[in-house]
């Protein structure tokens, strides 16, 4: 009764919350008189369209975090900053930078990083070509602000039916805001964080930054982190007004990724607080530990109505990354990639713009290895079978032993984009564009044993076996969106967009009939602007056919097939609320309902696998409802906090829907901070009521369930120097 109270409290607040901006205080006169509104607000965003426009006149629905926002976290992860954005679902299992990130539905299937999702660095691809992201090589403290789009049509994503995050990182050319900044914190947090920026003369400026975040996390086994992060950046102003900015950074990122616990662990974790067991699987040492070299290069010139921005990057990464059943060691994959874009000012049906590029990149690994665990602890074999294997118990470390498998893969991705935006009247702007991307796969794999999930042992074959993947997907992403100006203050909009997914690497080689999925969305929305208020609200509608879905089986090992075809509807809202001079309030509801609408499961029993129909069925982890609200507080003594509170509601464990988790409700972060000339100081408190929690739940076929645990209450205090 209490849980039903309180959804009624917070769809209340936030209902109240939407229509209370409608009685402002600007009068007409004020209105005509003063420059146009927007200009005044509103802020600018550059992922939606590759060109700089106001969210108000985007035909989507898009999120800009701005870095009032992000210097009130301690970002130690990236999802301190974009928790709460309606649709946006997201979760670390220790503060580091292993997030689990989902747009809409999009990237539900991931066990670790993101998939579905383009993540993408000051207009550099941060994505694979098969869709995997990863945060290790994104410098937290080094972010200006960060733009999500939501759902498929975007210019940027290649292969991206959840949306875009762009972070766009501090320039080289803001020579104002060198900082040194120190925080300590609970479970052994610690961050250095340092900007030395500078103008080398009239045409270079020129900027450092170095970073080191880390925690021990000893509320949890296996639960450490730490990173070590150095940039360099060089800004040139050419004579003909152009810019080239360079970057080139070192990355050392070390991650432990704890196991997830059954019921009864769970329980036991609910009394103390702490997860010291995680006997539902043997494999207690899987992490990520890697190293990486980036560079990128971004030149912009403009040439009367002609605008050019070329980009080349590369990166060159390593990993060693236990997982389950086994160890993958990559010494080394080589990135090279571009992307030449271009946009024209011209007159068609109005004002109007012409963007375009073109975009290519190459992903080469060679002799990755994949290794048994060497350090293990195992069973005898039966009575009835004294010759047989035995049995592994659980591994002690994350110690290689016997080699399993040798690969070289290629991975290449060619494509163009076009839109051309319209302005046939003052009120009404069109885009009609699309997306086009051809993606190879190219995998030459030697297996010289495997994991065999049915004997709980590794068994080497008597010759090694040869595989070859040679696969080719093509996506088409169309989008035609119309944005009107119902009055200075009120913008309606209307999207019609669809973009293609393929499967990643490693789903291909276990599935090589996977098909690349295809996701059609439609949504109309209203935004409103002003000095004191602000709020969206979209409705969608997305078919996807062929999503690609993952089935935990009762081994609990995952498999990935494709659905015939989910159904996902979905409401947002959000808004703020300036009242008065020092406080505001903000709030967000997401309305999620997302079903398979064509569904046959394979359920593995043994050696055989048994379709069973799972239409009409509610897709598992997402919440229903997700909700939260904030309140801040600023004084011009420099004064400052900030309490923000997000929810989750139930969602089902499995395919099969047969039980639900509660989710979690209110779990709430502090920030209190003083600000005094150069001198910045703060205490950010992570689950301030200590609730305790799991941030997922699983069920496997056989009816297995597993937890992952939500951190305790922790703290960290943090000192900046501003020079």
């Amino acid at each position: 009764m209490k849980s039903l109270v309180n959804k009624h409290i917070i769809k209340l607040a936030l209902t109240t919350l939407l229509f209370i901006p409608q009685h402002n205080s600007y009068s007409a006169e004020e209105t005509e008189t003063n420059q146009p509104l927007e200009e005044e607000y509103d802020v600018i965003s550059v992922t939606a369209s590759r060109t700089e426009r106001h969210t108000q006149e985007v035909a989507g629905s898009i999120d800009v975090i701005d870095s009032e926002r992000i210097e009130s976290e301690k970002m130690f992860n990236i999802k301190d900053a974009i928790q709460g954005s309606p649709g946006v679902l997201i979760n670390s299992k220790n503060s580091a930078y292993d997030s689990r990130l989902i747009i809409r539905g999009a990237g539900q299937k991931a066990n670790y990083g993101v998939r579905e999702i383009m993540v993408i660095r000051d207009g550099v691809p941060m994505t694979d070509p098969d869709s995997f992201s990863r945060f290790d090589f994104i410098d937290t403290q080094d972010i200006e602000r960060i733009e999500i789009t939501k759902g498929p049509g975007s210019l940027f994503g290649a292969g991206s039916s959840g949306g875009t995050i762009q972070i766009i990182s501090k320039s080289v050319f803001d020579t104002d805001n060198n900082r040194i900044k120190l925080g300590v914190g609970e479970f052994g947090q610690k961050n250095l964080h340092g900007r030395l920026a500078g103008d080398i003369n009239d045409s270079n400026a020129f900027s450092l930054t170095a970073s080191y975040r880390k925690a021990d996390n000893d509320w949890r086994e296996w639960n450490e982190f730490e990173s070590k992060q150095l940039a360099f950046k060089h800004g040139y102003l050419l004579d003909n007004g152009g810019t080239l900015e360079s970057e080139l950074s070192y990355h050392e990122a070390d991650l432990q990724l704890p196991g997830s616990m059954d019921e009864s662990e769970f329980e036991r974790y609910l009394d103390s607080g702490e997860q010291k067991d995680t006997s539902s699987s043997p494999w207690q040492h899987s992490g990520r530990y890697s190293t990486i070299w980036f560079f990128n290069s971004r030149y912009e010139q403009e040439i009367d109505n002609l605008t050019l921005k070329p980009r080349i990057y590369a990166n060159r990464w390593d990993h060693y990354h236990p997982v389950t059943g086994a160890i993958n060691d990559n010494p080394g994959t080589t990135v090279l990639g571009t992307d030449l874009e271009m946009a024209y000012k011209h007159q068609l049906w109005g004002p109007s713009t012409l963007v375009g590029g073109l975009t290519a990149r190459r992903d080469d690994t060679e002799g990755s290895k994949k290794f048994t665990y060497g350090d293990i602890e195992t069973s005898p074999p039966p009575p009835w079978n004294p010759m047989g294997p035995e049995t592994i118990l659980r591994t002690n470390s994350d110690t290689a032993g016997e080699l399993l498998e040798e690969e070289d893969a290629t991975n290449t991705l060619y494509g163009f984009f076009l839109q051309e935006t319209l302005r046939p009247n003052e009120r009404t702007t069109i885009d009609i564009g699309f997306r086009y991307d051809r993606n190879h796969f190219d995998i030459d794999n030697t297996a010289y044993g495997e994991y065999s999930y049915g004997a709980g042992s590794y068994t080497f074959f008597s010759t090694p076996e040869l595989t070859k993947t040679d696969k080719t997907f093509n996506l088409f992403s169309p989008k035609l969106g119309v944005t009107y100006e119902i009055t200075q203050l009120l913008n309606v909009y209307g999207v019609i967009a669809q973009s293609g997914q393929v499967p990643s690497e490693s789903e291909i080689q276990s599935n090589p009939t996977l098909d690349a999925a295809t996701a059609r969305n439609i949504e109309v929305g209203l935004k409103g602007r002003a000095h004191d208020w602000s709020f969206d609200i979209a409705l969608y509608r997305t078919t996807v056919s062929d999503e690609i879905v993952s089935v935990l089986n009762e081994d609990l090992t995952t498999e990935f097939q494709n659905a015939g075809k989910t159904l996902k509807k979905g409401l947002e809202l959000s808004g703020r609320y300036d009242l008065d001079r020092h406080f505001w309030v903000e709030g967000s509801f997401a309305y999620s309902d997302y079903t398979f609408s064509d569904f046959e499961e394979l359920v593995r029993t043994g050696r055989t696998q048994i379709p069973v129909d799972r239409s009409g069925n509610q897709l598992p982890y997402i919440p229903r409802q997700q909700y939260g609200l904030a309140l801040g507080y600023s004084h011009p003594t420099g004064f400052k906090a900030v309490l923000r509170s997000n929810s989750w509601g139930s969602y089902y464990m499995d395919n099969a829907n047969t039980e639900i988790y509660s989710g979690y409700e209110f779990v709430t972060n502090l920030m209190l901070g003083y600000h005094t000339g150069p001198h910045n100081i703060s205490l950010n408190v992570e689950n301030l009521f200590d609730k305790l929690y799991a941030t997922e739940v699983k069920k496997s076929t056989s009816g297995n369930k597993t937890y992952s645990a939500a951190a305790p209450r922790s703290a960290m205090v943090s000192y900046t120097y501003s020079f």
